[in-house]
């Protein structure tokens, strides 16, 4: 089967749950993450609109409610980012994906002054603090550390918390307050599922295409940071599950059952976080983004991706928020020119996100 652009950008769309799917709409937190398998969730801000949009009527009460009852956790399983992640996979993502991070930490942690047993020292220690339900605030974490005879200074600290959690000892809680607060994963996360390496393999790959297909081989293994040879396995063994079609000339692999979906072109506005899947599980993204557009969205090229407005699937706007205690005030800025009918209909989208955290919206252009 060929594809038009514009035709893989509705699937494309269909499969990120910005529109309905074949397979139907998750109805929570636990089946949002599961579907997507990781969700990009390094701002938690961010983290909880992803949640957020996905999940009509929800509020930013109901997404917090949800993560404290563990229907997801934060860490770190591929490309050194934090995710949510499924609690009973989150120890077998980090055992597939995240070894090659691990293999790479020793020049890092040459750079801050630090060994692998001082590494392994730290996520031992903190391991021990948290035993029994415990649960640290970042800061108590380096505290703890420091009162070890382990310095934390500078980026040592942040590096080895990333180790804890990377090695599975600990993992990331919901906040407390405004503070990151961390556990252990085998206490947040009790029941882990064990699956062999190749079936470990082909849920990554279900799970990736059928939350962002259709898209390349490549971008899969961009996003798990697997080999080129595990990217491939994961697709056979998906099998049946999986679909190939062609996007302008490109092999493309999808969930099998979009294959049959609708593929019209509509016309939806969305206010989309920053730090979203429907930029960042992909390198190539100009079905999404006007290469013109991408020094506005992540300026200096940066990794810090501004917040969007999408119209259509396209991205023709960014915008920021302040979130005080009595209104969401929003700043829009236009990458193309909304007419008064644009105008409105991005309000529409911006109010959603103001009624998610039970305030006015106030914006401006």
């Amino acid at each position: 089967m060929r594809l038009t652009g514009g035709e893989a950008l509705a699937l494309r769309m269909t499969s990120l749950l910005l529109r309905e799917h074949p397979r139907g709409r998750p109805r929570d937190v636990t089946g949002v993450v599961e579907w997507f398998g990781a969700m990009q969730a390094q701002d938690a801000a961010s983290g909880l609109w992803s949640l957020g949009t996905r999940l009509p009527g929800w509020t930013v009460a109901d997404v917090r409610a949800a993560l404290e009852r563990r229907e997801a956790l934060r860490t770190w399983p591929m490309r050194g980012t934090v995710h949510l992640v499924p609690p009973r996979d989150a120890r077998w993502m980090l055992e597939v994906t995240g070894v090659r991070a691990l293999s790479g930490a020793a020049a890092r942690r040459t750079a801050l002054g630090l060994t692998e047993a001082d590494a392994d020292r730290a996520a031992d220690v903190l391991g021990a603090a948290l035993a029994g339900g415990g649960r640290l605030t970042r800061a108590e974490c380096l505290a703890t550390l420091a009162a070890a005879g382990i310095d934390p200074a500078g980026q040592r600290g942040y590096h080895l918390l990333w180790y804890a959690s990377q090695r599975g000892v600990t993992c990331i809680a919901p906040h407390i307050g405004t503070e990151q607060t961390f556990a252990l994963l085998d206490e947040w996360a009790p029941e882990p599922r064990r699956p062999e390496r190749d079936e470990a393999l082909g849920l990554l790959a279900l799970r990736y295409f059928r939350s962002h297909g259709p898209t390349t081989r490549q971008d899969f293994a961009g996003w798990t940071g697997l080999t080129a040879a595990d990217a491939r396995r994961g697709i056979a063994v998906a099998g049946d599950d999986l679909a190939t079609v062609e996007v302008d000339g490109v092999p493309a692999v999808l969930d099998a059952a979009l294959l049959d979906a609708p593929r019209t072109a509509r016309d939806d506005v969305l206010a989309l976080p920053g730090f979203d899947e429907y930029l960042l599980g992909y390198k190539d993204r100009t079905l999404m983004l006007d290469p013109a557009h991408r020094q506005a969205v992540v300026p200096g090229g940066n990794g810090v991706f501004q917040s969007t407005i999408v119209r259509g699937g396209r991205v023709v706007g960014t915008w920021k928020r302040t979130i005080g205690r009595a209104r969401v005030t929003v700043t829009v800025r236009q990458l193309t020119p909304f007419d008064d009918s644009t105008r409105g209909r991005v309000e529409a989208a911006l109010t959603r996100y103001a009624d998610f955290f039970g305030l006015p919206l106030h914006h401006s252009w």
